[in-house]
């Protein structure tokens, strides 16, 4: 009776392990080939805070968010 409660406990927390692996591996394929902010959304914002961004800011930044992902 307890080596069954085990078991499907130990098959629960390994099933919720490999799925949280396998979420994680789906989002960062999903986020690298949709990434949620893009160079034109970058000009906008920076638009927005009264600055007017250079093509080399723009490229710097996006290299920043790539780097963090």
């Amino acid at each position: 009776m307890l080596h069954d409660i085990l078991l499907v406990l130990l098959g629960l927390v390994i099933g919720a392990i490999i799925g949280f692996l396998l979420a994680r591996l789906y989002m960062k394929k999903y986020l690298k080939k949709n990434p949620p902010i893009n160079e034109k959304m970058i000009e906008t914002m920076m638009s927005g805070m009264g600055r007017k961004p250079s093509q080399k800011q723009v490229k710097e930044l996006m290299r920043q968010m790539n780097k963090m992902m």
